[in-house]
This record gives structure tokens, sequence and C-alpha cells, in this order.
């Protein structure tokens, strides 16, 4: 989906893959905080990045967590969004969604989404702790106060469609990072819940391109 836009440029890394060029990345902390470039650190926590300018790459690091790269193609506006399970919760996509509108009078139907390499439902379980949190986006389930698993690409889909965009303009065609759920081999990505590895992250980038 994000492929067909000419003026953009995007990458899901992998373990074994670095998107390349530069781009700027944040202190990430699980939170439902969003920023602009022009607000942009190196020392800035937050959980989601926006750009408006050119050539100005961005970019989320995850392993397990949600990356979603999102793109208004009438604006040519771009986020990049780290979403663990205490950023869903939180709701940073919608949050994401609110600060491009914010920067441009967008249509939220036209955004584009699309969803990088995660933990999926299948390897995904949670306590009562944390799945209590996800009542408000599973209405119809009557388990999470009990040990169960999460769809968090499905609670981040079901807020960017509360938020206006449309279930089409979604894409989550991304394998699981801990098992690859068939579709990939699960080396291919780095795993907390899978390895308890501590600084081995993939980068997932956008940016707009200088000639478009």
């Amino acid at each position: 989906m994000l492929d067909a836009e000419p003026w953009l440029e995007h990458a899901f890394g992998t373990a074994l893959v670095r998107p390349g060029g530069t781009w700027r990345e944040l202190k990430q902390v699980h939170s439902a905080l969003v920023v602009t470039c022009d607000e942009w650190d190196e020392e800035l926590e937050a959980d989601a990045l926006v750009a408006v300018q050119p050539g100005i790459g961005i970019a989320v690091k995850s392993a397990d967590c949600l990356p979603i790269l999102l793109a208004d193609p009438d604006h040519r506006v771009v986020a990049a969004i780290h979403a663990g399970w205490r950023g869903c919760v939180a709701e940073v996509a919608i949050r994401a969604v609110e600060k491009i509108e914010a920067l441009t009078n967008i249509r939220r139907s036209r955004l584009l989404a699309a969803f990088g390499p995660s933990i999926r439902a299948c390897c995904f379980e949670v306590g009562p702790e944390v799945g209590q949190q996800f009542i408000p986006w599973f209405p119809e389930r009557n388990d999470l106060s009990s040990h169960t698993h999460i769809d968090l690409p499905e609670a981040c889909r079901r807020q960017l469609t509360t938020a206006g965009l449309s279930a089409d303009c979604i894409s989550d065609l991304a394998p699981c990072t801990v098992c690859g759920g068939g579709l990939a081999d699960p080396s291919e990505f780095y795993s907390w819940r899978r390895d308890h590895k501590t600084g081995t992250r993939m980068h997932s980038a956008i940016w707009i391109r200088q000639s478009s």
C-alpha cells in the first residue's frame, strides 16, 4: 500500500537487514507521547515521530513491539510509531493520528497505515494484569481476566479504525517476531520474548523523498 506512493520511501528492518540511510529516532519509553521533527532532539523521550519535511528519515526500534508507519498522501506527512502493549493501551496510534491532524487539514479516512513484524496472538501470552487493560478494545472477549493471549496488531488496527482510518487503508501482513507464524523463519527477527537479549532491535523507517 505504501509502496504505491511515489513520493514516499519506507522499510521494515529485520535482524539481518537494516534500512539504509540516516534517520532520526527517539528514546522510546512505552508511552503515548508523539512529537514532530521540529521538536526532536537526541534526548527526547516519546514513542511516535511525525515528519513533514522531505529528506528527513524517521524510525522506531522494536523487538516484539509493533512498528506502525503512517502516511497522508494528500499532504505528504509521515509518522513512525512504536506500539508495545503499554503504548497500545495508552492509545499511541490514536495520538499520532491526532498529531498529524493538528499539523494539516487531513481526511482521516485517507491516511495509510502499515504494520511491521511484531509479536502476535499466537505467542503473546499475558496475565490478567495486562489482559484486563485491553477490555476496551476486545469487548467481545470474556477471558481477559485470566491468563490469555492478546492480538496486539488487531488492537492497534481497531484503534486506527476508531480514529477514522478506513480498514482498506491498513496493511497488516507482517509475521510474528517470535515464531514466524508460518510465514517466515523466526531467526530473521529480534524477539525479546524469545531470546531475552538487550540492545538488539530492528528499525522501521519512513521518509518523504527529496525529489517528490
